[in-house]
């Protein structure tokens, strides 16, 4: 069912309030030609009420004529703001920007970060937005693990699928979205709820498999057949199976980049209202699956970039890649347990 206006400005003026803006503070919704309007006129409408001091900043896309799709997780970290000063200098002035764009993975949003500047990613249905309103409760959720996973040296997954991989992991930050850009410098997704980290370099050995059902984005698709993944000192050497293999495999080779193989960020879903059915609901263009990234239980890996890590490798290739049925662990004490957080 579609969202109505009226309640799409309370739910916005909820969420920025939870982001801690008050009145006289620059406010920037950042926008291009494809950005839902819907998200725009609310948000600012909700903005303005809480008093805020707005600026609407539209730049045109790019790289439309080297992406494979119009996904915009499809070719990530290249914006227009690698070339506009203007703009970027504006988004440094301002105290919370509301990213409808996707900045994600380019060096200017960590410039624009390192200024103090808040930022909320809002690219998703607005339903899916409303059915995954952030709480605290989420947020609680998401700090605990946080705790642990700041403090913990090895992590390990097994299915009964065949995955059985493991990794070393303190040398990158912990990554945590809990929908709330809401102290200074931080980065955040409405709608989000799981955590995650990088694995440190040449350390993620062993089988990941990807079971009939799962999920590959950015292709938004459900695997057909099993696909096993060989992963050798940090890096994905084979890819074997059927269709979905090949599909999988001829994607990241179109990139003409060996970072496209390297395995990124890894971590698990926190989010009980997130859904892993949702993505066959909706049209492919319409977001960027953000129930299938959250739902709880599940173990998200990704391969390619870790620049919002502060590493260095800089690929336009990323796939992020939930598994249901899995266990995690991380020092040997349980996580999730066949797809359910312990």
């Amino acid at each position: 069912m579609a969202i109505s206006d009226a309640d799409f400005v309370i739910a916005w003026k909820n969420v920025l309030e939870m982001c801690n803006v008050k009145a006289g503070e620059q406010v920037t919704i950042l926008t291009s030609d494809d950005s839902n309007p819907q998200i725009i006129s609310t948000c600012r409408i909700a903005a303005a009420q809480l008093g805020g001091v707005i600026t609407m900043l539209n730049l045109p896309p790019i790289n439309g004529e080297k992406a494979l799709s119009r996904d915009k997780s499809g070719y990530v970290g290249k914006t227009p703001l690698a070339f506009n000063t203007t703009a970027l200098a504006a988004l440094k002035a301002s105290d919370m920007i509301i990213d409808t764009m996707q900045l994600l993975f380019s060096p200017e949003q960590a410039e624009i970060l390192e200024t103090g500047s808040r930022m909320l990613l809002a690219v998703e249905p607005p339903e899916v937005m409303m059915r995954m309103m952030p709480t605290p409760e989420g947020k609680a959720r998401v700090l605990a693990a946080e705790k642990i996973l700041e403090k913990a040296k090895v992590m390990t997954v097994t299915s009964k699928a065949g995955t059985d991989f493991r990794c070393a992991v303190g040398q990158y930050p912990v990554l945590t979205q809990y929908g709330l850009a809401d102290k200074p410098g931080r980065w955040d997704h409405w709608p989000s709820c799981f955590v995650a980290t990088w694995p440190d370099e040449q350390t993620s050995e062993g089988v990941i498999v990807i079971d009939e059902g799962d999920i590959l984005l950015p292709f938004k698709m459900y695997a057909r057949e099993k696909v096993t993944l060989t992963v050798e000192k940090g890096f994905v050497t084979r890819i074997e199976g059927g269709f979905t293999a090949e599909y999988m495999k001829s994607f990241m080779d179109s990139f003409d980049d060996l970072s496209a193989y390297a395995m990124a960020h890894v971590g698990w879903g926190l989010e009980p209202r997130a859904h892993w059915t949702t993505l066959g609901l909706y049209n492919p263009e319409a977001g960027l699956g953000m129930d299938a990234r959250s739902f709880a239980g599940n173990f998200l890996f990704s391969t390619g970039p870790n620049t919002e890590a502060g590493g260095t490798r800089d690929t336009p290739c990323h796939l992020d890649i939930p598994l249901r049925g899995c266990s995690l662990s991380l020092d040997g004490v349980a996580m999730t347990k066949e797809g359910r957080v312990v």
